[in-house]
C-alpha cells in the first residue's frame, strides 16, 4: 500500500469522505438556524412597528397630538414614527418620537431600498384577509411570500 505522510491511501479516502458527509449534513442545520435567526428578527420588529403605532393612536386619544376631524388617530406613515410629532402640551412644544429608526423586514429583498418600503402596510379602512395601505398604517406586515418553519406565510405573522 502506497502511504503519504503516515495514512494510507484507502484511510485518506475514508477520512475524505467522512468529512464530506459530516458537512454535507451539516448545511440543512445552518440554513434552519440562519431561517430561525430571522423569524426571530421579523417577530421582534413586528413588535417593535405595532408597539410604536399604539404608542402613537394613544398620544392622539390623550391629546398630545394633533388630530383633525375625521382622522383615526393612526400615523399617517412609518416614517413620523420616527421623525416624531410636536407634543401639544409641551410648553417648550419638544416632539414626541416613537422609534429610533425603522427596521427592516429580514426576508425582504435587497432590491428594496428603504427599511419603510419594506413592510406592507394595511390601514384601518381595509380588512385584515386583504389588508391594503390608506390614509393611516393600523398594521404591518411582511411582503414575503415564503412560509415560517410553523408553516404559516410570513405575511400573516
Amino acid at each position: 500500500m502506497m502511504r503519504m505522510r503516515g495514512f494510507t491511501l484507502i484511510e485518506l479516502l475514508v477520512t475524505l469522505s467522512l468529512l464530506a458527509l459530516i458537512l454535507t449534513s451539516a448545511a440543512p442545520m445552518a440554513q434552519l438556524t440562519i431561517k430561525r435567526s430571522k423569524e426571530q428578527e421579523l417577530r421582534r420588529s413586528l413588535w417593535q412597528i405595532r408597539d410604536a403605532i399604539d404608542a402613537y393612536k394613544k398620544a392622539s386619544e390623550d391629546g398630545l397630538i394633533k388630530k383633525l376631524p375625521g382622522q383615526t388617530g393612526y400615523p399617517p406613515d412609518l416614517y413620523i414614527l420616527v421623525k416624531g410629532v410636536e407634543n401639544l402640551r409641551d410648553p417648550k412644544k419638544r416632539k414626541i418620537y416613537f422609534m429610533r429608526n425603522i427596521p427592516r423586514d429580514p426576508f425582504a429583498p435587497a432590491s428594496i431600498e428603504t427599511a419603510e418600503a419594506s413592510w406592507g402596510k394595511r390601514s384601518y379602512a381595509s380588512s385584515f384577509e386583504e389588508p391594503a395601505p390608506g390614509d393611516d398604517v393600523y398594521d404591518v406586515h411582511s411582503l414575503s411570500n415564503e412560509k415560517g418553519l410553523d408553516q404559516r406565510p410570513y405575511r400573516e405573522w
